[in-house]
């Protein structure tokens, strides 16, 4: 069982914390917001944080975790030998959907990243750098079997890819149509752009 799991008032405090971060941003949302929203004085917070800046390095990690977890599962149910382009696919479906669906974290995580002081971004690095990473070898795999165009830059694509399915959060709207119809698009694109089968 996880620190967070075994003490509720601490996950209370990130559940409402991601939720205003999502909502408001980053610089709009106090400490006193968070420990209003979360049934508590501020100064209990302090119990369980040491700062604002604390709980935001646990929201962007949550985040990035819960995408980087959604997207892994799924590719491990493809069979071993499923084409580039099905990995591809699934990995960029799971993406979109975590985003879309799976709460406050992982869509506060892309609204507030680049609002939050340097020393926060460097705390939230290495997680933000894993999942960069499964992309880059999931490419570079596919490079090296002839499944991408020989021209492609994976490290490049990867920064080009995910800040791209990012972005869906400012205009693509669920009440419109389901994810999969994003997901489609940007599979044909990515498809018709680097992967040669």
């Amino acid at each position: 069982m996880s620190e967070i799991e075994a003490n509720p008032s601490r996950q209370r405090i990130l559940d409402c914390a991601a939720r205003l971060f999502r909502q408001r941003g980053y610089g709009a949302t106090s400490l006193r917001d968070i420990a209003a929203a979360s049934g508590m004085k501020a100064g209990s917070l302090y119990y369980h944080f040491a700062s604002k800046d604390e709980i935001v390095i646990d929201v962007l990690n949550i985040g990035v975790v819960r995408v980087t977890e959604a997207v892994q599962t799924a590719v491990a149910k493809l069979p071993a030998d499923a084409p580039e382009g099905d990995v591809i696919d699934v990995s960029i479906h799971e993406h979109l959907r975590a985003l879309h669906e799976m709460g406050d974290y992982t869509s506060a995580n892309v609204r507030i990243f680049g609002q939050v002081p340097p020393a926060v971004r460097e705390a939230h690095k290495p997680t933000r750098r894993t999942y960069e990473e499964y992309w880059e070898n999931l490419l570079t795999k596919a490079k090296a079997s002839g499944g991408l165009r020989a021209d492609t830059d994976p490290h490049f694509m990867v920064a080009l890819l995910i800040s791209s399915l990012n972005s869906t959060l400012e205009w693509f709207d669920l009440s419109r149509g389901p994810v999969d119809r994003i997901a489609t698009a940007f599979s044909a694109l990515v498809r018709g752009g680097i992967v040669s089968r």
